[in-house]
């Protein structure tokens, strides 16, 4: 939302530009305004959206409102600003890209971590769909996908891995069914803190956004919010104070080993977002301290890498199944409580 206020003498809505408009479904409750859009809009918090609302900058059936109004049903909310809105049109730059296998159908790309998959706010290039409309011509979108060229599924800027790309449209349809259907195989390893117990497990929790943080996911173990969300994870290696282990996946939601990983005591380490960024095991002592800092150093971001994938070919109808090596920080930190547990 616009942070600096507009004088009211000023504002003319001939200079302001439709960036959403959001029709309340014929069931909707009465709920005020700000907390309904707070539901709708990630990343906008609720201060920012009451302060558009001040500014004007938010209508319900073209009149301005206050931040207690009332959603009715079938309300038509609209926010403008004064810039216009951005277009879905991708701008294409020459980004190196590591294909593990492509034919005419699709290519599979080990994405390095630090990449955002697609554009979007705060993140407009450099992404991995820039780089793919400059190497690729015409890829296909899912409906409702716009600016999102062969996409089917994406995994968060800095966690690594193998991600499958559609080169046709009926190739982009039939593995998003697939990821639909749960049929797709996607392994992930982790590096945790703590070692769960049980050493292998499932984790059926529902996770969604935050009330607290919209960025967040979160754990709702009762199912009274978020969507249905299992993980299957088991014990790869212990390192004493933190361990590497496998997720599959069975429902791919947003952050979801991230959220299910805190929801059992054990964060990924250096998860800034989920607390991983904090010592949650080991001893007092300065020196250990220092070597977590250092490791943290090694890898400034969540432990995280998608390491397989499988589903089977749309076109050639086999079995297709990928892997692809840990990133080079991933297999650093891993080397170092290696030699911190060999060495203690």
């Amino acid at each position: 939302m616009k942070e600096e206020p507009i004088n009211d003498d000023e504002q003319d809505d001939e200079l302001l530009f439709e960036h959403h408009r959001i029709v309340a479904d014929p069931g909707q409750s009465l709920l005020r305004i700000d907390k309904f859009l707070n539901t709708r809009m990630g990343n906008v918090s609720r201060s920012k959206i009451q302060q558009g609302i001040e500014n004007g900058f938010v209508k319900v059936n073209d009149e301005p409102i206050k931040s207690n109004y009332k959603v009715h049903p079938g309300d038509v909310i609209t926010i403008s600003f004064q810039q216009p809105p951005r277009d879905t049109d991708v701008k294409p730059e020459n980004i190196p890209l590591n294909i593990v296998y492509e034919d005419d159908h699709l290519l599979i790309i080990n994405k390095v971590a630090g990449m955002v998959v697609h554009p979007a706010y705060n993140n407009w290039t450099g992404t991995l769909v820039n780089a793919l409309a400059y190497h690729f011509q015409n890829l296909p979108q899912l409906p409702g996908n716009e600016g999102k060229p062969g996409l089917v599924h994406r995994i968060d800027k800095d966690t690594s891995g193998l991600l499958v790309i559609a080169k046709t449209e009926p190739v982009v349809t039939a593995l998003a069914k697939q990821f639909f259907d749960h049929s797709i195989e996607r392994t992930y390893y982790a590096l945790v803190w703590g070692e769960p117990n049980p050493s292998a497990g499932t984790i059926d929790a529902n996770v969604g956004r935050s009330m607290k943080d919209r960025r967040v996911t979160t754990a709702f173990p009762d199912g009274d919010m978020g969507r249905r969300a299992i993980t299957h994870y088991k014990l790869l290696q212990s390192l004493r104070y933190v361990s590497l282990i496998e997720c599959k996946l069975e429902t791919g939601r947003t952050h979801q080993i991230r959220a299910h990983m805190r929801y059992l005591g054990h964060p990924l380490f250096n998860d800034a977002m989920y607390g991983g960024d904090q010592i949650s095991k080991g001893t007092v002592f300065t020196k250990y301290k220092q070597f977590v800092e250092n490791c943290f150093k090694i890898i400034p971001r969540q432990a995280l890498h998608a390491k397989t994938l499988g589903f089977q070919h749309p076109v050639k109808k086999e079995w297709m199944r990928f892997e692809s090596e840990l990133a080079d920080d991933f297999k650093a930190v891993l080397e170092k409580w290696e030699g911190y547990v060999k060495n203690h």
